[in-house]
């Protein structure tokens, strides 16, 4: 299944359908000879005690696209925010991904996972739709809605 971001329209709602790379246990090397440098959405996990996976952080990659962010993001030697370097450092950390080259989607798609999942986080949708819906799909069967 390839990772990419489906929608349909309807009735002034949008439903996506956020088809998820396989979660990989990040690897600097891995993350440059691996991840495509095109715009997409991403996830990053970290796995506790106990062997699960707790999400941690979500965010788009417009410019500079998925590999370069993927591989900022899960360096703790690069992060900049004290939290998410916090867990860099204590944990291993896991990612997903899923490719769409429009910012208004992805804008769309993190304004429903931060309503969701972090509702004191400040994202803008792109106004074009009174409802937004999403709907992920993994081969990992690991679905966070």
């Amino acid at each position: 299944m390839k990772a990419l971001v489906k929608k349909k329209e309807k009735d002034g709602s949008v439903f996506y359908l956020i088809q998820w790379s396989s979660i990989t246990k990040a690897d600097k090397y891995d993350i440059v000879r691996k991840i495509p440098s095109i715009p997409g959405i991403y996830e990053l996990y970290y796995m506790d005690e106990k062997k699960k996976l707790n999400l941690f952080f979500f965010s788009r990659a417009y410019y500079g696209g998925l590999r370069n962010h993927i591989r900022k993001t899960t360096d703790a030697e690069l992060e900049t925010d004290l939290k998410r370097r916090e867990i860099l450092q204590k944990y291993d950390c896991y990612y997903r991904y899923s490719e769409t080259a429009s910012f208004a989607d992805m804008s769309d798609i993190l304004y429903f996972f931060s309503k969701t999942y972090f509702p004191d986080r400040d994202f803008e949708h792109s106004g074009r739709y009174l409802d937004i819906f999403v709907n992920e799909v993994s081969d990992d069967k690991i679905v966070t809605i």
